[in-house]
């Protein structure tokens, strides 16, 4: 288990080693080639120190890298911030703390989003409202200019799903996220809207996982898990907890939280009958 920037740094790192290897060439090939000592190209590669953006571009360009998504995704995992709306989040550098920043750079660049919600629903789908509940009962003592500039940042993040191509989105929802009434009655219902439609976007696919259901495997907690395009070796789980994030990035895992992801949807409410559940929900049933 890693904190972000650590995860970042390995990751980058792992890329950069498999890019040297597919066009063959040693470390100390690579080092000759942009001018560096072959000690460098190996602390990079194992992540044991950082890299410069335009370091990595450097390499890039040595192993002849031209995938302009793959070439972004590895800038942005240096933390380059020339790649326009992908950094907008540093606006906020004075009210985000670096958990919650490395979580946006990674929901930036990631294709695809898998997540399991027990308690509120998804940051991507909330209304301001909601938003605005959500972040005075998680923070408390803030003052108005500062849940203003979080509930900004958290719409500012919606962005995602409407990005070409977008992010594509498989949430499931345990029930209690709909039964859990924050901000009060009209703003729940306005959130339940807000999910009606967005579960109907060809890029949300949305399932809730009724109390019916029993015991199951979400029962431990949210989770987030991140799939990025080019590449499966940059995937990682994302666990919130009160005070920080967890990163975990071994193969195992990633198979682990996967394999559990699969199992949730099998035995959650399909798309069509999630939207009727939320209905119903909102009507009061």
């Amino acid at each position: 288990m890693q904190h972000g920037p650590a995860v970042r740094r390995r990751k980058l790192g792992a890329e950069l080693r498999a890019l040297r290897a597919r066009v063959g060439l040693t470390s100390g090939e690579a080092a000759a080639l942009v001018g560096w000592h072959q000690s460098k190209v190996s602390r990079i590669e194992t992540g044991a120190s950082g890299v410069k953006p335009a370091d990595v571009r450097l390499l890039l360009d040595a192993y002849g890298v031209e995938e302009p998504e793959l070439r972004e995704l590895l800038l942005a995992l240096a933390g380059s911030e020339d790649l326009g709306r992908h950094h907008w989040w540093h606006a906020y550098r004075g009210v985000l703390p670096p958990t919650y920043r490395d979580f946006i750079s990674l929901e930036s660049q990631a294709r695809t989003m898998r997540t399991l919600e027990t308690s509120v629903v998804p940051g991507l789908l909330q209304t301001p409202d909601y938003a605005r509940a959500v972040t005075r009962a998680a923070v408390e003592g803030l003052d108005e200019q500062r849940v203003d500039a979080l509930v900004e940042v958290r719409l500012a993040r919606q962005d995602v799903l409407l990005a070409r191509p977008p992010l594509e989105l498989n949430a499931v929802l345990d029930e209690a996220v709909l039964r859990r009434e924050v901000g009060g009655p009209d703003v729940m219902a306005r959130q339940l809207e807000r999910l009606t439609e967005a579960a109907r976007l060809p890029q949300v696919r949305l399932q809730v996982l009724p109390f019916a259901a029993g015991a199951h495997i979400g029962v431990t907690g949210p989770f987030v898990i991140f799939s990025f395009p080019s590449t499966s070796d940059l995937d990682v789980v994302v666990l919130d907890h009160l005070t920080s994030s967890l990163y975990l990035e071994r193969k195992e895992d990633l198979e682990a939280y996967s394999e559990a992801f699969n199992t949730l949807r099998i035995h959650a409410l399909s798309p069509e009958d999630s939207l009727d559940y939320i209905a119903g929900i909102g009507d009061g049933a």
